[in-house]
């Protein structure tokens, strides 16, 4: 695992140099909503996205200066994301890696608007990467657009969570919400990795594959951890799912079971890379790490 912890490491440096670059010092007007974006962006991210999506491209030999400025511009929108997440009309919680939320530290309001900013400065930093041609860049914006909205992607997906609560879900129906809210934007990342490395369509589907059963890895992992690890080890609210009458899959399949479901669907996400004709070690271990993962 040397090798893809200093993968790891060199990719959270580079994404967050870009981040600090692409968003305003928080010393410049509006102060406080800069502070509030600094707040949540600069707060110790894992930037899984960012990584799968720097992995993708790396097996398709694209230079890392063409992945960085669409890796963070990904980071922007989860970031974006977890800020309108926290607030009170949706997940309602006062803890985030391991500080207070957007919300609670600078007022809803600000919250609301930093995740605004985000979103949309997410977009512009594609638009304007003159690193990549301009049909990449379009291509770019309509893949992460999609999976970040509705009525296949990350917003509908958050609707879909918001309307299951106290409600019995079938595993279909949890695998749905998952695959729409955690793993549509896991999704984009692979993806963008693979359009930037101009990938033949038959990689692209195996990428595909690969990226859609991380995804629901991820959250099947996060269920885990959720009902296995204390607040100060998760750095955010343990027992959170639990507390607000979410269907799980340790709720439905009980925690031995959920773990078998996991490794499971670490197999399947391997195995998916088994179709392409390239160094793929990289993103086998990143699945293994997203499956051994306790916070």
């Amino acid at each position: 695992m040397a090798i893809l912890e200093k993968f790891l490491a060199q990719v959270v440096k580079d994404v967050d140099m870009r981040l600090d670059e692409l968003i305003p010092a928080s010393g410049v007007e509006p102060k406080l909503l800069h502070e509030a974006i600094r707040w949540s962006v600069f707060a110790g991210g894992k930037r899984i996205r960012p990584v799968v999506m720097c992995a993708v491209g790396n097996i398709f030999g694209v230079p890392s200066e063409q992945l960085i400025a669409t890796a963070s511009a990904v980071e922007m929108i989860h970031t974006y994301s977890l800020i309108h997440d926290d607030l009170p009309a949706m997940d309602d919680d006062d803890l985030r890696r391991g500080r207070p939320t957007c919300h609670i530290q600078f007022g809803e309001a600000t919250a609301i608007l930093a995740g605004d900013v985000l979103q949309t400065l997410a977009f512009k930093t594609i638009a304007e990467d003159d690193s990549l041609s301009a049909d990449i860049r379009i291509a770019l914006v309509a893949l992460i657009a999609d999976a970040s909205g509705t009525p296949y992607g990350m917003v509908s997906g958050q609707q879909l969570d918001l309307e299951g609560e106290g409600a019995v879900l079938s595993i279909k129906q949890i695998a749905e919400i998952h695959r729409q809210k955690t793993g549509a934007l896991i999704n984009a990342s692979a993806l963008a990795g693979a359009m930037i490395g101009r990938a033949r369509p038959d990689e692209v589907e195996a990428i595909s594959q690969y990226a859609t059963n991380l995804g629901l890895l991820f959250q099947i992992t996060d269920d885990i951890i959720d009902v296995t690890q204390n607040t100060e080890t998760l750095g955010k609210t343990a027992g959170k799912d639990l507390a607000s009458a979410k269907s799980t899959y340790p709720a439905h399949l009980g925690l031995d079971r959920t773990i078998e479901m996991a490794d499971t669907t670490r197999i399947a996400a391997n195995a998916a890379l088994d179709r392409l004709e390239k160094d793929t070690d990289l993103l086998r271990q990143i699945a293994d790490y997203i499956c051994q993962r306790t916070k």
